[in-house]
């Protein structure tokens, strides 16, 4: 629906490591709130492309390994979605927000280095300074994607409000000040859903 080296890369392969040595023809932002389904969302985006065309890219990953490493933590366990990494969150998203106020793009800038497949997928834009940092860097080829779910179908999913994560700036941080480009809803409709990714498709296709 349309609206008006690196652990973290998956299905990346090698390359230069500049920002701009292997410029993406398509760069989708994904956003969205826990549990709406942004990873699922991804998944489903690079196994109908395949791996050789669309690489999926987490912010998450470099700051969570580097908080493992400086917190003598299980890298491994943080990346999954399970009690242990909810245990640090809040710590996390603090840790994160002090690397990001001394240098914006710091995440942004691990995670696409050697990413040599023409559309990258990022499945957890949370920040307005991730927005700029990839519009600045790669202009027109940046689209915003929303995944959206009602709280209803995010219960179901496990989730529960905690105050200091779904009231941080790492939830709400796209809440208002973006236009998104497209939005999905993904409320467990598998029709509706396969609907909406094959118009994303076709556009993605277009620009290949």
């Amino acid at each position: 629906m349309v609206c008006p080296g690196r652990a973290h890369v998956r299905g990346a392969c090698g390359g230069v490591s500049s920002p701009m040595a292997g410029l993406p023809r398509l760069v989708l932002l994904l956003s969205g709130k826990r549990k709406s389904g942004k990873d699922f969302v991804a998944e489903e985006i690079q196994n109908r492309l395949g791996p050789d065309v669309c690489a999926i890219l987490q912010l998450s990953g470099p700051l969570k390994e580097q908080y493992a490493k400086e917190h003598g933590l299980d890298f491994q366990r943080l990346l999954d979605a399970s009690d242990y990494k909810e245990t640090y969150r809040q710590d996390m998203i603090r840790w994160g927000e002090e690397k990001r106020n001394t240098d914006p793009g710091f995440f942004c800038r691990i995670v696409v280095e050697g990413v040599t497949q023409p559309v990258w997928v990022v499945s957890d834009t949370r920040r307005l300074s991730d927005v700029e940092w990839f519009q600045d860097v790669y202009g027109s080829t940046v689209q915003l994607v929303r995944v959206v779910a009602t709280e209803e179908t995010r219960k179901r999913r496990n989730w529960v409000f905690i105050v200091g994560v779904d009231n941080a700036e790492s939830e709400c941080g796209l809440d208002q000040g973006v236009t998104f480009d497209w939005v999905i809803t993904n409320n467990g409709d598998e029709l509706s859903l396969d609907s909406q990714l094959e118009k994303l498709l076709h556009f993605i296709y277009s620009k290949l």
